[in-house]
């Protein structure tokens, strides 16, 4: 019985469907569930936030690759691996055209510059990853010999992964197939490495193109949610679970989740439910009511953050419950609301300040005074400081703990529901060392929200400079 990776392609594609900060991490936490065993990511155009992301996505990325493309230059590629050396399974991945088309109108170099970026990147690669793959972009339509060649030279520089993509769809069936075996026999070596295949599916067949690929050779596929450029991950899924053991084939697929997770990660890139998120409304997956009281218990509260349509860890939710009572102790708990807790709660980076208090004092006579607690590593450290106001003076005692003073570039504050009791939310964006971070607070009591604000944003800098 074969087993077959299965390389989600989910996330590489994300820039094309718009997907939310939130919402790509809610994805890499449902691919986790499923089992895919890798998934790769988006390559990095923006060194900031897109750096920040791997950093927050590495901790729930416990059992699968994590894969990151690497660009055309060394300097991206460097890049991409500090952005996920912290991984338990790093992997960099170098993709790079090999029609003369393509070699042509993408990367505007000739053929043999081409073979020697190959060989540059992949080796480059190797020094920082054991795990490196190279995906020869467009193969189908490649000259035979110039494939052969570059093939060798990524497996002679070190690649343990050569993928080989029909990205212009035109291949059917057997004809991919036929495509492999002969791959085969002019490399030899490729026999010593994963081959891998990037199946279009243009002509709605790419889930056949992958089943003959397998028999062809393949140990590797990729699949994807929401998007018809390759096979759908849950269609690859169901062939195997219906077929697979008839055909030899096996994978680490967990399919008592894959329908709720796809469908999960599906309604992210749905418009409809898009707007239905952003908009003033929140509905749940039955278009029943939420609401929550103050005696509310942590499993009632798990239901409704589950209708809502999001799979949280036992930590996640704890943190969730916790802000929730704290929120419920003022108001009734509804939809848009539970939303709003869950978004400024969960899915964070790995906390190294928790706020465990705060007193404020302010006045139109009296100079704003406040005391901060923290948490860290175990112990509670405290900081007490006056201002301009309640949140400055909060902000600086918050300096006094840490010891330390960031260039506040921005603060927001702006109502996210309705009524006297509306919660607030605040945005704050520090500089350290060149880069901004943002971080986000919800709360009814907009200082509060300031203050959870400005500790989300400090802990984001925290983590990138472990």
């Amino acid at each position: 019985m074969q087993t077959i990776m299965i390389s989600d392609i989910t996330l590489r594609n994300s820039a094309e469907s718009a997907l939310s900060f939130k919402e790509k991490i809610e994805t890499v936490k449902q691919l986790e569930n499923i089992g895919v065993d890798v998934i790769e990511t988006a390559p990095i155009t923006n060194i900031k936030t897109d750096t920040l992301f791997l950093h927050t996505i590495v901790p729930f990325v416990k059992n699968g690759i994590l894969s990151c493309p690497v660009g055309y230059s060394e300097e991206s590629l460097e890049n991409a691996w500090n952005a996920i050396k912290d991984a338990k399974k790093p992997r960099l991945h170098i993709m790079l055209p090999t029609s003369p088309v393509q070699m042509e109108y993408i990367c505007h170099k000739k053929p043999n510059v081409i073979l020697e970026l190959a060989k540059q990147l992949v080796s480059k690669a190797k020094e920082l990853c054991d795990d490196v793959e190279f995906s020869a972009m467009d193969a189908t339509r490649s000259e035979p010999d110039f494939l052969k060649t570059i093939i060798q030279t990524a497996i002679d520089a070190g690649a343990g992964t050569i993928t080989v993509s029909d990205t212009a769809g035109t291949m059917l069936p057997d004809e991919f197939a036929a495509f492999l075996k002969n791959i085969y026999d002019a490399v030899p070596s490729l026999k010593n490495v994963k081959l891998s295949v990037e199946c279009s599916n243009a002509m709605s067949m790419g889930a056949a193109c992958t089943v003959l690929c397998i028999k062809a050779g393949a140990h590797q596929i990729k699949t994807a949610v929401g998007n018809g450029a390759v096979p759908s991950l849950d269609s690859v899924a169901n062939i195997i679970k219906m077929r697979g053991e008839s055909i030899g084939i096996c994978s680490g697929l967990n399919q008592t989740v894959i329908v709720h997770a796809v469908e999960s990660i599906a309604s992210f890139m749905d418009s409809t439910k898009k707007e239905a998120h952003t908009g003033r409304t929140v509905y749940t997956d039955d278009n029943s009511e939420i609401l929550l009281k103050s005696d509310d218990d942590i499993k009632t509260v798990s239901d409704c953050i589950r209708k809502l349509g999001y799979e949280l860890s036992e930590e996640d939710t704890g943190r969730v419950f916790e802000s929730f009572q704290r929120v419920a102790q003022k108001k009734p708990i509804g939809a848009k609301e539970l939303d709003a807790v869950i978004a400024s709660t969960a899915m964070q980076v790995p906390p190294a300040y928790k706020l465990k208090s705060y007193v404020i004092n302010s006045g139109n006579i009296i100079t704003a005074t406040a005391h901060v607690e923290l948490e860290k590593d175990g112990r509670t450290v405290s900081g007490i400081s006056i201002g301009d106001g309640p949140i400055d003076a909060s902000f600086l005692a918050i300096e006094q703990i840490i010891g330390h003073h960031f260039e506040l570039d921005d603060f927001q504050i702006q109502s996210v529901t309705e009524g006297r009791e509306a919660m607030g939310e605040a945005v704050v964006k520090l500089r350290a060392n060149g880069k901004l971070y943002s971080g986000r607070g919800i709360s009814t009591d907009i200082i509060g929200a300031s203050i959870r604000a400005y500790i989300s944003a400090l802990n984001k800098i925290c983590y990138e400079e472990v």
